[in-house]
């Protein structure tokens, strides 16, 4: 057992950073656009310079952080075109995986799509009166809600493309979050999704799903004075100018 030992550390301590670090990029306690500086990140969370190096990678395959040439690594920009075309390829996704899913989905699917409605429903969305942030609480009740609706989907390649493209938009959806939480019904939008769904409507679970994400695309689009997006819209002026 003790020659195993060395060979499982690493790999276990790359996991847990690249998880950690996966997890502060898309909630944006990273933000988009952020130099990430390998011995700073060694520190912040006590790990050997290699797991870091080896979870930048990773997530660099996961188009989550990009690497500069002689400059490490950066956050993955984000941008209004992304945005568009990151929203409308996974609104194609996710009716491919919702028809599917309520085409296959059996009474224990049926169960644990109530409970993940019910849960999301019931967890505050914020940890108390005075904070202003999404709680983590919430973040795990909406994340295991949309898993739920397509969880019945029998293609693993599709689900695996959901999953990244969701990662994916995450992102957007946690700084949508800054700026829609007062003018849109995101909770009636979920309860319009599960009864679709329960009701074994796919027509209408796909075009609910589809207008989900097109709310938040919109507002996002409309938040000009969001940092990200007018450095991103400033960014483009100005090489169209070059």
């Amino acid at each position: 057992m003790t020659s195993q030992r060395p060979a499982e550390f690493p790999r276990s301590q790359t996991l847990d950073v690249y998880q950690k670090l996966r997890s502060d990029i898309v909630s944006c306690r990273l933000p988009p656009g952020r130099k990430l500086n390998i011995n700073a990140l060694c520190a912040d969370y006590g790990v050997s310079l290699g797991a870091v190096r080896e979870s930048l990678a990773r997530l660099a395959s996961d188009d989550l952080v990009v690497a500069e040439a002689q400059r490490g690594y950066r956050v993955a920009r984000v941008s209004p075109d992304d945005l568009v075309d990151l929203m409308r390829t996974r609104a194609e996704i996710e009716s491919l995986c919702l028809r599917k899913s309520l085409s296959l989905g059996g009474i224990d699917w049926e169960a644990n799509l109530i409970a993940a409605g019910h849960r999301l429903a019931r967890t505050p969305k914020h940890a108390s009166p005075k904070e202003t942030s999404i709680s983590d609480d919430w973040e795990a009740a909406h994340d295991a809600f949309h898993l739920a609706l397509v969880a019945a989907c029998d293609s693993p390649w599709l689900l695996k493309i959901r999953a990244q493209l969701y990662m994916q938009a995450e992102r957007y959806r946690r700084l949508s979050l800054r700026i829609s939480a007062t003018r849109r019904d995101i909770a009636g939008e979920h309860q319009k999704l599960l009864k679709a769904a329960i009701a074994r409507d796919a027509e209408c679970a796909a075009d609910l799903m589809a207008r989900h994400l097109e709310a938040t695309t919109h507002y996002l689009l409309e938040a000009r004075t969001l940092p990200f997006l007018a450095a991103e819209t400033a960014v483009r002026q100005t090489k169209a100018v070059d």
